[in-house]
């Protein structure tokens, strides 16, 4: 296998001088409700956004500390063409066109197909997702109807073989190291919680773990090794 000389990345098969194509493309990519494959999407934008506050303290020039204050925010917002006599909302598996109508949240599933090894292939679950938003015109020189629907979610995770609770951060294919325990770690989290990866927990949503943040011994990490 060639890679880069400066980065190591990719270039050519393992093992060989085929050629490779290593970019995540769109077209692998199949958004789902209740295994149901929607259709027509245009374009789907996912936003996670925490809040970060510095410390400071009398005394001190500069930040002492640094710590989230705020919960993980999902929001997001998907463009659909109408087609097949679909409204976006019904699209996703509702029995409503009107935003005031959604009485419960829904489920979305994200298969990422770039690999051809399914238990390679990863999974994105944005879970109990809420429309806040529907946007559509009906418009004189264009023709095509298109919809736009705005979201918020409660949690999203990722997961290896469409169901699994293997982690996807398994350093892709350069084999990537990191910190914590689990597939590619390097050292072990010792916490009041055991030896974990309170980092992969979460990121798989394993026990229904929506944080990381509320794990016990946070204030003793890095000190089982370096933490790069």
């Amino acid at each position: 296998m060639a890679n880069a000389a400066n980065t190591g990345s990719t270039l050519t098969v393992a093992g060989s001088n085929v050629n490779k194509t290593s970019t995540a493309l769109s077209t692998n990519i199949i958004i789902m409700v209740n295994n149901q494959p929607v259709g027509a999407v245009q374009s789907l934008q996912i936003t996670e956004q925490r809040q970060v506050n510095p410390v400071d303290e009398v005394g001190t020039d500069g930040h002492i500390d640094s710590v989230p204050v705020k919960s993980t925010d999902i929001t997001g917002s998907c463009t659909r063409i109408r087609f097949d006599r679909l409204r976006i909302a019904e699209a996703f598996s509702r029995g409503f066109v009107h935003v005031s109508s959604q009485v419960y949240p829904f489920d979305i599933v994200i298969l990422d197909k770039q690999k051809r090894d399914q238990g390679s292939q990863i999974s994105t679950v944005i879970k109990n997702v809420w429309i806040t938003n529907i946007q559509y015109a009906y418009d004189a020189n264009n023709w095509i109807i298109t919809d736009t629907m705005q979201w918020t979610a409660e949690n999203i995770f990722s997961v290896l073989n469409n169901g699994s609770s293997q982690p996807v951060a398994v350093g892709g294919e350069l084999g990537i190291k990191h910190m914590g325990a689990g597939p590619n770690g390097t050292v072990n989290i010792v916490s009041g919680d055991g030896i974990v990866n309170i980092e992969q927990l979460t990121d798989t949503g394993a026990n229904g773990r929506r944080g990381s943040l509320d794990a016990a011994g946070l204030i003793d990490i890095g000190s089982a090794g370096d933490l790069f």
